[in-house]
């Protein structure tokens, strides 16, 4: 595993709940609910596309595997799956220069649904046609 002395998943070895040959998972600290995971690439790697094709495949059977058990566990009734590039936002707790996913526990009304995303359809546009033809050309 390719370490970086100021990265705190290069050093996180005894918190490894799983992990394969490219990967592992663990809890996040801080966490947004219990049961908050993350899944992280052994070789430390910034941006999403410098990740290998068995990289990739290896982060995507431990997001599957701890998404299983969540939901096993009861944790949860489902589990949200995300990976967040903001290179714009200042090194610290909650922003690591280390690509990570995250397997987040969710049950409907939960407390991240009471906190912010009960008002997520305020967030929400309808796609204007002609910003879906403009950006669509960006995007192809």
């Amino acid at each position: 595993m390719a370490h970086i002395a100021d990265c705190p998943f290069c050093d996180a070895r005894d918190r490894v709940l799983r992990e394969n040959e490219h990967a592992f998972v663990l809890l996040s600290n801080p966490r947004k609910v219990p049961g908050h995971a993350l899944v992280i690439p052994k070789r430390h790697v910034e941006e999403p596309w410098q990740l290998t094709a068995e990289e990739r495949r290896d982060i995507f059977e431990l997001l599957d595997y701890i998404s299983q058990k969540i939901l096993a566990a009861k944790l949860g009734e489902g589990v949200d799956v995300r990976q967040n590039y903001r290179p714009f936002l200042q090194k610290g707790k909650l922003s690591v220069r280390h690509i990570h996913y995250h397997a987040v526990p969710r049950t409907q009304d939960d407390y991240i649904y009471q906190v912010s995303e009960k008002y997520d359809t305020e967030l929400f546009a309808d796609l204007d046609p002609l910003e879906a033809k403009e950006v669509g050309k960006l995007l192809k």
